[in-house]
């Protein structure tokens, strides 16, 4: 087996740069680069990587550790979820300050990697600066307060450990289900130990996001639920934004009038003049939508995970109302109502040629449109 002898910190910024993706038709780097403060943690190791690698993977320095992570965050939301990019800090304060920001890509479900500097995992300096200290844990860092915020932690240990964290870190940032934070926390000492890594690990890969598609039987039963609906409101939510459902919503409006609102990440996906189109929903929401909303006998979700601002702490629906949620993530997909577990995209278009022959109330139709004349 052919290998290479690199540190860790080389090896980290090498397999990154190694990732590819498709956008808009074309193969992009699926990390876009690296946000760094570089201090007391990760300026020997991983910024000596990182400087070496500038073009291969762009690196930008910020002045704030939590606007660098949002920033992060916003730039996966804008490319629907198919690029991502890492951020790196100090340890102490550095690494607290991104708690704030991986929160936000947890609760949105966006891919953030963060690569925060941690304690000397050989503990010769002990203590070093800003390093936490609890008097009954000696394993303890202040990037253990970024657990409960990540879909994925991970304290890299030894060198060689890259090889199985990454692939993992990877998984997580690009799975459509699981996506969300990432945190490979490096242990100053460790970012510069080096090890004979297989070449074939930094083979350039392709990475495709899944579109999985639904159960048979759960279609069966949510096209059956869609059948008997009279009244049936759509509510576009940023899963169908990141499944590029735009297509099926519209065909699946015009087809079976069913009128159509968005909630705050479900923008953008339809055009505001779509003849179906309600705008938002909720709390800051359109008086077209919301009045809809309280009389529909079926709420159609796809790809929101209805919360309060979406669902006005669930006093918006009218009772009785039934909710079937199309998501890919079955924790989303199970909320209070029927799911339909699977890529918002293909789950509409299959769901869609199940209703064959089926529509709205032409009467529900009708009011929808005149509603949405008198909003806009």
């Amino acid at each position: 087996m052919e290998t290479v002898r690199l540190t860790m910190a080389q090896a980290l910024c090498r397999y990154l740069a190694a990732q590819r993706t498709e956008l808009d038709g074309r193969e992009v780097p699926l990390c876009a680069g690296v946000w760094a403060i570089f201090g007391h943690g990760n300026v020997a190791g991983l910024g000596h990587a990182l400087a070496a690698a500038r073009a291969e993977l762009p690196l930008w320095r910020g002045h704030n550790e939590q606007s660098m992570a949002h920033a992060a965050t916003a730039f996966a939301k804008a490319t629907r979820r198919r690029r991502f990019m890492a951020v790196t800090t100090s340890i102490g304060p550095g690494a607290t300050n991104l708690c704030t920001a991986a929160a936000t890509a947890h609760v949105n479900r966006l891919p953030l990697l963060l690569l925060p500097g941690d304690v000397f995992a050989s503990r010769v300096p002990d203590p070093v600066l800003q390093q936490l200290e609890r008097f009954g844990d000696g394993t303890a860092t202040v990037n253990d307060c970024l657990r409960p915020v990540s879909r994925y932690f991970d304290r890299i240990l030894r060198p060689e450990q890259l090889l199985v964290a990454l692939p993992q870190a990877i998984r997580v940032l690009t799975d459509p289900a699981d996506c969300g934070p990432v945190t490979l926390a490096l242990p100053q000492d460790v970012q510069a130990e080096a090890f004979d890594y297989p070449l074939a690990f930094f083979a350039p890969q392709r990475r495709a996001i899944r579109r999985p598609r639904p159960d048979d039987l759960e279609l069966e039963a949510a096209a059956t639920l869609v059948r008997r609906a009279q009244r049936p409101l759509c509510v576009v939510g940023g899963g169908a934004v990141y499944s590029e459902a735009g297509d099926a919503l519209d065909r699946l409006a015009r087809a079976h009038r069913v009128p159509l609102c968005e909630t705050q990440a479900g923008k953008g996906l339809l055009p505001a003049d779509h003849p179906w189109q309600m705008g938002g929903v909720g709390v800051t929401g359109t008086a077209a939508a919301n009045a809809l909303a309280g009389e529909a006998d079926l709420i159609l979700a796809v790809g929101s995970r209805m919360m309060d601002f979406t669902t006005a702490s669930w006093s918006l629906f009218a009772p009785g109302a039934e909710l079937l949620s199309v998501n890919v993530a079955p924790f989303d997909a199970r909320k209070r109502g029927r799911p339909l577990v699977g890529d918002a995209r293909v789950s509409l278009e299959l769901l869609t040629a199940r209703l064959d022959g089926w529509q709205a109330d032409a009467a529900w139709g009708e009011r929808a449109v005149r509603l949405a004349g008198a909003w806009r």
